[in-house]
């Protein structure tokens, strides 16, 4: 019954959180709307969702999410350094195609959305397949070895979470 109503009942507290910070302000007027936004948004949207993805380790998710973290941090000093002290010639720009052991929809896109997210590095696209991602470095002198680091660093932790 509750699943009825609620059909995802994290988006729906999602909805509330964001659109309260929106507002920027408490109202009970905002509040009251935020709640029927969180009902009715996926309650319309629910026949379009394939279904749950199967997640596991909430420790293994917060501590990736660490890694990504501390990964940006580091990326932004290597990127600002290029940047300002590396000579044009010097740059090594490369097209990068990493393959995936990866099967699931949500696995790929948390993998692509976190080499976009770290800077320096961007997923241009997914193959057709499913079966590997098109990344550009700003620079990369050994291709492999980036390829390599994606796989150890992210996908691998990926592939037990959404295992």
């Amino acid at each position: 019954m509750i699943r009825r109503i609620l059909p995802h009942p994290v988006l729906s507290l999602l909805i509330v959180l964001v659109w309260m910070a929106l507002v920027n302000r408490f109202a009970w007027g905002s509040l009251v709307f935020a709640a029927i936004l969180a009902l009715v948004i996926p309650w319309l949207t629910a026949p379009y969702w394939p279904g749950s993805p199967r997640v596991r380790g909430p420790l293994r998710i917060a501590a990736y999410l660490a890694l990504v973290l501390w990964d940006i941090v580091r990326a932004n000093i290597e990127v600002a350094r290029i940047v300002l002290f590396t000579p044009n010639g010097d740059l090594r720009p490369a097209w990068i195609a990493v393959p995936l052991d990866l099967t699931s929809p949500e696995g790929i896109t948390a993998l692509a959305a976190t080499i976009t997210l770290t800077p320096g590095t961007v997923t241009a696209d997914v193959s057709q397949n499913g079966n590997a991602l098109l990344v550009h470095c700003l620079h990369a002198p050994d291709p492999d070895a980036v390829a390599a680091d994606i796989k150890s660093r992210y996908e691998s932790r990926l592939l037990r979470i959404f295992s």
